[in-house]
């Protein structure tokens, strides 16, 4: 075959360091689309970006020249630069060291979209400590619990 084509698309989930609800209704859109922007940079498609104040959802297309710990980190590093920069307020503003990332079939990806879109919704009932351990267990991740928050 002459050419590379891949259909390769992922939901990552990190939150902010300790779960700090640094990420507030009035600047959260900022964030996104910086968060959006930076993907696009690196050559990496943002389906849909969003979450809640302590943590973000991101649906990203990865194309197959990126490894996902590369581009998970070109995200974070660069954001957590920005923010700290842009909001002065947030000079303590880090985010987790680790990620989740999950993958996420070409037909599901309309579901996922729509599952970020109603973070607010959802997490009237789970926190997100809840949601992050359901996503490993339904992904059938392997996980140690007393490692998973630090």
């Amino acid at each position: 075959m002459g050419n590379t084509y891949a259909s390769l698309h992922v939901h990552v989930v990190f939150s902010t360091k300790q779960r700090a609800a640094f990420l507030a209704h009035r600047i959260e859109a900022r964030v996104w689309d910086f968060l959006g922007g930076i993907a696009r940079e690196n050559g990496i498609k943002p389906v849909r970006i969003g979450g809640m104040p302590d943590h973000v959802h991101l649906a990203l297309g990865l194309p197959p020249t990126i490894a996902l710990s590369a581009a998970v980190k070109q995200i974070k590093g660069a954001s957590s630069v920005w923010i700290k920069k842009t909001f002065p307020e947030l000079a303590d503003f880090a985010w987790q060291d680790g990620y989740g990332a999950f993958s996420v079939s070409r037909s599901n990806l309309d579901a996922l979209v729509a599952y970020i879109e109603n973070q607010r919704e959802h997490h009237r009932k789970l926190t997100f400590q809840e949601e992050f351990v359901a996503f490993l267990e339904k992904h059938g991740v392997e996980y140690q619990p007393r490692y998973l928050w630090d």
